[in-house]
């Protein structure tokens, strides 16, 4: 997908790169180079109180930037990620991480489906790759991914290939939609706005990305793992007993982000 189709299709509409950052200064600078200037309009980083020098490093570079004053967590930052985005007037919204593990040069496949209105969100997915153990991808984790993935198109009832990835495109009706604020400020925040997306009958597709792993991406723990699956477990059934009707969670309730904004 070269540049100028991606402008023809924009008409306009502006899209939003949304760094969620915490300790990414060694590989900042690579995330941001890559970024296609003439498809991103703006790059926002959030910082999540790093301890190293992201947010000088981020000012110095001159990108807009907003500085949490205490760590909120990967889930707290992308809601803070998302509020500036959608006040800056987004129209489509990027997650990138700014460890690099994800490659920003595919970008402009990753927003094609929503210009063309043939969704709501676009997952970029690790397993319809191929690749990932050429990447690097530590084996516990691609199992872990594939078995807790496989719980999830059970719950749900769809049938995505990746749950999991931190590289993701959203509409603004999507942002607007689901209740992202009521979710957790932990990592199983990428699960549940996905579990919302559902509930509200949302369209995501999926396209194919490499893995990049190396050492200055960001890790998760083994332990945190283990906590962040028994987290995603517990959000299926809280999407099981809110489609039967079971409970009235806050969590499920539609968006009311403009009164926010």
């Amino acid at each position: 997908m070269n540049s100028e189709t991606i402008l023809s299709l924009k008409e306009g509409r502006r899209i939003l790169a949304i760094l969620p950052a915490y300790n990414a200064a060694r590989t900042l600078e690579m995330t941001l180079r890559d970024i296609p200037k003439d498809v991103v309009d703006t790059t926002i980083l959030v910082d999540d109180a790093s301890r190293d020098n992201t947010w000088e490093l981020a000012t110095r570079l001159g990108i807009a930037a907003v500085r949490h004053e205490r760590n909120r967590g990967y889930g707290g930052n992308q809601k803070t990620c998302y509020l500036e985005a959608l006040r800056r007037g987004a129209d489509i919204v990027v997650m990138v991480h700014p460890d690099y593990q994800y490659d920003p040069k595919v970008i402009p496949e990753l927003v094609e489906p929503l210009l063309r209105n043939q969704c709501d969100a676009v997952l970029g997915s690790r397993m319809l790759g191929g690749r990932f153990f050429e990447g690097g991808m530590p084996r516990w984790k691609f199992y872990g991914n594939v078995f807790l993935t496989a719980l999830e198109n059970l719950a749900l009832e769809t049938y995505l290939t990746e749950f999991h990835t931190g590289f993701r495109a959203y509409s603004r009706r999507f942002l607007e939609t689901v209740n992202f604020l009521a979710n957790s400020d932990d990592f199983v925040f990428d699960s549940e706005i996905l579990s919302q997306a559902v509930y509200h009958g949302l369209r995501i597709r999926e396209i194919p990305i490499e893995t990049r792993y190396f050492e200055e991406a960001s890790q998760i723990r083994f332990s945190r793992c283990v906590v962040y699956g028994l987290s995603i477990l517990l959000t299926m059934v809280k999407f099981r007993l809110q489609k039967a009707g079971l409970v009235r969670l806050r969590q499920f309730e539609k968006g009311d982000i403009r009164r926010v904004l």
